[in-house]
């Protein structure tokens, strides 16, 4: 498995806003383009001092899969308008990782 791995920055008045864009929109908007080998994405937030920083994983089944969401050239970055708007910075290449190792949990138990 591939972790597709890419960082943008808001304010922290547009921190909210940023998070609901794309659990409701960009991310449904994805899984709408049935990527073969595409399986799902992971949402990570954290509060930085002058802005809130937002780190988003696409898991694909392998690299060819990445291509068919992007392109040949992979590391292309795919951020809509929308999110442009409200984005103060962000990664200008996507890094790709290979999953080696997972520990599994049920996190919602505890």
């Amino acid at each position: 498995m591939i972790a597709r791995i890419w960082h943008g920055y808001t304010t922290k008045a547009n921190a909210d806003v940023y998070e609901k864009l794309l659990k409701e929109k960009i991310f449904p908007g994805i899984e709408k383009k049935n990527i073969q080998g595409y399986l799902g994405p992971q949402l990570l937030r954290r509060e930085l001092e002058e802005e809130t920083e937002f780190t988003t994983q696409l898991w694909f089944k392998d690299l060819e899969s990445v291509k068919a969401f992007v392109g040949e050239d992979y590391e292309n970055i795919y951020v809509p308008d929308e999110a442009r708007e409200v984005l103060l910075k962000f990664d200008q290449k996507a890094v790709h990782c290979e999953l080696r190792y997972s520990l599994s949990h049920n996190f919602g138990s505890r």
